[in-house]
């Protein structure tokens, strides 16, 4: 990853914050507080620990901002359970520099509850992240966040820790799809030599994301693809998962995490959504969609923004309170309305 370090514009004439200007707010400041988005996932959760780690390492007070609704983490993500953890804003927020990480839009997050912060930090890969902080450093060139992170580490002289390492290789892995999306540059594989010199345990690591499954997870993954429904010949292919599905098996909300990949996977699919309603916390009822790509014929970025989420081309989500009929259309006339060429089909939808 490279990045200009002379201040420019970005198309909108909004200014671009350098890598330098990072770097010297970072030596300059004295206090932090790290934040993500919603439902932190693994790029998420090793930016904070590798943020972290990178801060602690200079001597800074450093604290890690995670929502209740959020806690407990992901059981495959649990390993990466930051240190210094807290669950609301901290009684002198307005003395800390805030540095929020992998979060494209503060108003989609809990973190805004930082906002009054000294300074905020803006350190994200999405490319239609929202520049919200007094600096923003939006590298979409990057594989992840934890790469812009690992990308300061050398700019400030911080060697990782093992278990730097390891959160950093974390957020790299699970945003690159292990190295088989489009995202994945000679940069990423660099990366991870580094980490893996540093101390990874390559063979444990997969292990603990990809293998060792609670049996409550597996089970939902098998209701997941019982549910499966095509659309337009194939272009949609979704699941939905609602509250009764998770009591029937006791999953956990972050049980549903993964299923999204099997259904990309199915052969002539352009878009994957995985509808699942939220069980749990403030947004209790409400349904989340994750939406995946298979080429860019379809960015499905742009259709997450239109119900207020965001995200990649091709890995994008959002919330919404649309019912599912209502949902499963508004999916395929914002398909459509990208695919001129394909022909409308019939609204039945066929068996996977």
């Amino acid at each position: 990853m490279s990045a200009a370090d002379s201040a420019s514009s970005d198309g909108a004439g909004r200014a671009v914050t350098t890598r330098e200007q990072v770097l010297e707010r970072i030596r300059e400041d004295a206090r932090f507080v790290l934040a993500s988005h919603e439902g932190p996932d693994g790029d998420a959760l090793g930016s904070l620990v590798g943020m972290h780690g990178l801060l602690t390492g200079l001597g800074k007070d450093t604290v890690v901002f995670i929502a209740p609704d959020d806690l407990p983490l992901p059981h495959e993500y649990r390993m990466l359970t930051p240190r210094n953890l807290i669950e609301a804003p901290p009684a002198d927020i307005a003395l800390r520099t805030v540095v929020f990480l992998d979060c494209g839009n503060i108003d989609r997050s809990p973190a805004r509850v930082l906002r009054e912060g000294a300074h905020l930090i803006n350190l994200d890969h999405h490319h239609d992240n929202t520049r919200f902080g007094t600096l923003n450093f939006v590298v979409p060139e990057a594989s992840c966040t934890a790469e812009i992170v690992w990308d300061l580490m050398h700019g400030l002289a911080v060697a990782p820790t093992q278990a730097v390492a390891h959160a950093l290789y974390i957020g790299l892995i699970t945003d690159t799809g292990r190295f088989m999306y489009e995202n994945t540059g000679s940069c990423a594989h660099r990366m991870a030599a580094e980490l893996i010199d540093a101390g990874v345990d390559v063979p444990g690591t997969y292990r603990r994301l990809y293998e060792e499954m609670p049996p409550a997870k597996i089970a939902l993954l098998a209701l997941a693809l019982a549910h499966v429904q095509r659309f337009d010949s194939g272009a949609l292919t979704l699941s939905a998962l609602d509250a009764a599905d998770f009591q029937r098996v006791e999953a956990e909300d972050a049980y549903s995490e993964g299923i999204i990949d099997h259904l990309r996977a199915v052969r002539g699919t352009k878009v994957a959504a995985l509808v699942r309603e939220l069980t749990a916390g403030e947004r209790k009822g409400q349904r989340k969609v994750s939406l995946r790509a298979t080429d860019d014929d379809v960015d499905v970025s742009a259709i997450a923004r239109a119900q207020g989420g965001g995200g990649h081309r091709r890995a994008a989500g959002f919330s919404t309170e649309l019912e599912l009929g209502e949902l499963i259309s508004f999916l395929r006339a914002a398909i459509a309305a990208q695919r001129p060429q394909a022909s409308a089909e019939p609204a039945a939808p066929t068996p996977a």
